[in-house]
């Protein structure tokens, strides 16, 4: 029974993960086979996806890998060395006491 519940958390976990990254959130038919047809194109994606992730060895999440794909689909970039090149920059905000007050501030 337990193995049977695991089984259904992994499918549960999965279209979980095609909702978050794939935006399935409605169906463009309302036929069986235009919503079967959209299914099997999003987990082709989504396994195209992880082997692009698992073949490039990077420690990239999986929804940054998604969105680098979505951003650059259209270029001509080598899709391997854009997962593995590509880098995350956050920009730290130093905030210091002794700053003067904004000048439009003072008018008041």
């Amino acid at each position: 029974m337990a193995y049977i519940y695991k089984l259904r958390w992994i499918i549960e976990l999965l279209f979980k993960k095609l909702k978050q990254n794939f935006q399935l959130h409605f169906f463009y038919s309302e036929t069986e086979n235009g919503i079967r047809t959209q299914i099997w194109c999003t987990l082709i994606a989504q396994l195209l996806l992880l082997v692009l992730k698992v073949k490039s060895k990077t420690k990239k999440a999986y929804s940054t890998v998604a969105a680098l794909i979505r951003i650059h689909i259209i270029s001509l970039l080598d899709v391997f060395w854009m997962v593995e090149n590509s880098r995350r920059t956050y920009v730290k905000v130093v905030k210091t006491k002794n700053k003067s007050p904004c000048p439009q501030l003072s008018i008041f």
